[in-house]
């Protein structure tokens, strides 16, 4: 692993174990849609395919989750969406009350 690898690592890591606490553990993509946060995918991308070689796959899911972002922060203002339904195969917003 060449240390470029290896400092992406550490810094998701310290991310992960430091910061992401602080903000709520999820990302707005694992919020909406289930499954890892961002900070876990990328760390298994930067395993996978090294830092460079990920990069394309990074920055697709990190756009994903800004879209993610930005829908669940509209639904929060249309109505007060308070979760997520994932019993099937699309993730639905519902409200409660």
């Amino acid at each position: 692993m060449n240390s470029l690898n290896h400092l992406a690592l550490v810094s998701i890591d310290v991310y992960q174990r430091w910061l992401s606490p602080l903000k709520g553990f999820r990302c707005a993509h694992a919020a909406l849609f289930g499954g890892e946060s961002c900070s876990a995918a990328a760390r298994q991308l930067v395993s996978e395919h090294g830092l460079l070689g990920g990069r394309g796959e990074i920055a697709a899911r990190f756009q994903t989750c800004r879209q993610a972002y930005g829908h669940l922060a509209a639904a929060r203002t249309a109505g007060g969406v308070q979760g997520v339904c994932c019993c099937g195969p699309v993730p639905i917003p519902f409200r409660c009350g």
